[in-house]
């Protein structure tokens, strides 16, 4: 596989160059600078430069086939012969000699931290970004944290080094270090034509790398020249020249099979439909665009002050510190991730942290089922489960066809949560998709979904609203599954790909008053877990999705993890519960030991949406965690490393929403040997 590192972003989100908030005012004046050698060069980005958004840790540089990969050194360039290359952010001071603390952004940090000579720093002065030479006299790798202790010249006090934290350490960038064969920075791939390998046709340039958390994405601008689907399925030519339109390409070796350095260009073999897919189409004017995203940001800038708001009334203000450091990009990250925080979910969640919530194990429900607590409950033997013989089912045969009859008419949506996607194992890593990925979750998934014995059939999937919730970083992949394979015979107007659910992670700490923190996993990122199987009621009563499903006609919601118990879907139960006229139907086998881990249950669409209207129903729980995390201490941020379990990551499970229904409307399908 062949990967560039690139900003953290959604692949599914056209790229913006504009900053998500407003300068901030200037931490550092000139003024205030006490004499040094530092040399002062005023930063003057290029006419074309795309400004990044990064994580504290992102990538440098690509290697075929591995995931192994440096970190991004993103280059950026002052007008004239000045270019640098990020390798580094200021974290906070080390020690009373003046001696700082550095965040390596590299994946060369022997070479950029351990060798005296000459470095930058971007800083951040009367609102404009500025560049200052530096000496460093010496570094170290700080033993146990993965961060540098380096000493500059002038450079001997705590206060001169108050003075640089939240700066970019930089180096020029004729000194990154030359590659192996196959290995690629990042920048070196933008503006390089890309070509379409079977005709030969220039298709694009690429404008962009982004990095999506499994494969890395190409960003690139198509031509008008080329054809281009007008989103009705329908190519549509138009004039030579930059359309402005945008498409995302996975840089993997079976679609970008050559790369060529010298010729500045790129052949690709896209599979169907990629160029179509998340693809860009926007047939306004230049100033109506304009006009579009100055909207935008105003619209996201009040979304962000109400996110601030309830974080203030959760007494969160921590979590705004990195607004006052560090360049835009990194700024703009962290107020994208203020906006993703679902305040109330946190909010309930916290409040039953105190409150003791029993998790519901198999045992118990099956206990429950037998000593008739759960009056409506089926027996049946696994090797039955799948069966269609009316011999071996008996009387349960027709509770199977009135299953089979209400998924053929469209009268059940699928939830499949995939939950276990395990990509980049094996000999071929990164390719989840694959059929050489054996062990990846996604090849399951394609052979179950090629299937039609252990999945829904392929003459009644046109009918079947399929939706698929997992892991941000596997989204890309999962499309792209499914558009190499058109489908699996689905609609694919009823098919959504949904981010899971996440919640923040906070201290277990019980000081100041038994406040909670949110924990930072750098000074501009949120550090957060799934929330579980109960994240899915949350989901799709987010989204809008349940009302998309009743104007479908859509009866009944069948939500099943991707474990291979799971994944066939159950005829059997939905008849089951429709005769019962029951709001929830669970199956359960005999052997299960985790249910969080392997569940199928159905619930009716009314009840899903009462269910929606009473999110509060969920119950959490807390999981003990060690966390790497930093904080703010004395205006300085400091790393820390826990010995024991120091936060909680909160949890809720789907068996939660069985609190909400009356036992008389719950219905048990037992699997036994």
């Amino acid at each position: 596989m062949q990967q560039a590192a690139t900003p953290l972003c959604s692949p599914s989100l056209p790229f913006s160059k504009y900053p998500l908030v407003p300068p901030l005012p200037a931490r550092l004046s000139p003024a205030l600078l006490p004499p040094s050698p530092l040399q002062l060069l005023p930063f003057k980005p290029p006419r074309n430069y795309l400004p990044s958004i990064l994580s504290p840790l992102h990538r440098t540089c690509t290697r075929r086939h591995s995931l192994s990969l440096a970190t991004q050194e993103t280059v950026e360039t002052s007008k004239g012969e000045s270019e640098f290359v990020e390798v580094g952010y200021i974290s906070n001071v080390h020690g009373l000699q003046g001696e700082i603390s550095v965040k390596p952004t590299t994946d060369f940090p022997e070479l950029r931290f351990s060798k005296p000579g000459r470095r930058w720093l971007r800083q951040l002065v009367s609102g404009k970004d500025v560049i200052r030479e530096v000496e460093l006299v010496e570094g170290r790798g700080h033993h146990g944290r993965k961060s540098w202790i380096l000493k500059f010249g002038g450079i001997d006090t705590v206060d001169r080094a108050k003075l640089l934290v939240g700066s970019t350490l930089l180096v020029r960038e004729y000194e990154r270090p030359e590659l192996e064969e196959g290995e690629f920075y990042s920048r070196d791939l933008i503006g390089m034509r890309v070509i379409l390998k079977e005709t030969g046709e220039c298709v694009g340039t690429v404008v962009n790398v982004f990095d999506s958390g499994g494969n890395d994405l190409l960003q690139v601008m198509l031509y008008t020249s080329s054809d281009v689907p007008d989103g009705t399925g329908k190519s549509k030519p138009a004039e030579a020249g930059v359309s402005g339109h945008l498409a995302w390409i996975p840089f993997v070796e079976a679609i970008v099979p050559d790369v060529n350095m010298n010729e500045r260009e790129m052949r690709i073999t896209p599979p169907k439909g990629l160029l179509e897919l998340n693809l860009r189409l926007d047939e306004r004017s230049k100033k109506e665009r304009r006009e579009l995203e100055w909207r935008e940001r105003k619209k996201f800038q009040r979304r962000l002050i109400a996110a601030k708001k309830k974080l203030c009334e959760m007494e969160q203000k921590h979590v705004f510190d990195g607004l006052r450091y560090g360049d835009k990009s990194k700024r703009g990250l962290l107020a994208d991730q203020i906006v993703g925080v679902n305040s109330k979910l946190l909010q309930q969640a916290l409040e039953n942290i105190e409150i003791s919530s029993k998790r519901c194990s198999a045992t118990e429900l099956i206990s429950a089922t037998r000593t008739k607590h759960i009056k409506s409950s089926l027996m049946i033997s696994k090797e039955f489960i799948t069966c269609a013989n009316e011999e071996k089912l008996g009387a349960n045969f027709k509770l199977q066809e009135k299953g089979l009859s209400l998924i053929s008419k469209g009268k059940v949506a699928i939830v499949l949560v995939l939950n276990d996607i395990e990509t980049g194992k094996g000999d071929n890593p990164g390719v989840g998709y694959s059929e050489s990925s054996e062990n990846s979750l996604l090849f399951f998934l394609q052979k179950s979904l090629s299937d039609d014995q252990t999945f829904v059939k392929i003459e009644d999937r046109v009918s079947v609203p399929l939706i698929l919730v997992c892991p941000a970083q596997e989204i890309q992949s999962l499309q792209k599954l499914f558009s190499n394979n058109d489908y699996f015979a689905f609609d694919s107007n009823k098919v959504w790909f949904l981010e899971e659910e996440k919640i923040p992670v906070v201290s277990s700490s019980e000081e100041e008053g038994k406040r909670h923190k949110i924990m930072m996993k750098s000074p501009w990122e949120i550090l957060q877990s799934p929330v579980g199987s109960g994240g899915v009621i949350s989901l799709l009563s987010s989204v809008n999705i349940l009302e998309n499903l009743s104007k479908m006609g859509v009866e009944y919601i069948e939500i099943c993890s991707s474990s291979q118990n799971c994944v066939t879907g159950s005829p059997l139960l939905l008849g089951f519960v429709e005769s019962r006229k029951a709001e929830i139907g669970i199956k359960i086998v005999e052997d299960t030991k985790d249910l969080e881990e392997s569940f199928d249950m159905i619930f009716s669409l009314n009840f899903m949406r009462l269910l929606a209207q009473q999110i509060h129903e969920l119950q959490f729980y807390a999981i003990p965690k060690p966390n790497l995390h930093v904080e703010m201490v004395d205006k300085e941020w400091i790393d820390v490393v826990p010995s024991s379990p120091n936060s909680y990551e909160l949890r809720s499970s789907i068996y939660s929403s069985l609190n909400a229904c009356p036992m008389e409307k719950i219905c048990v399908m037992e699997i036994t040997e």
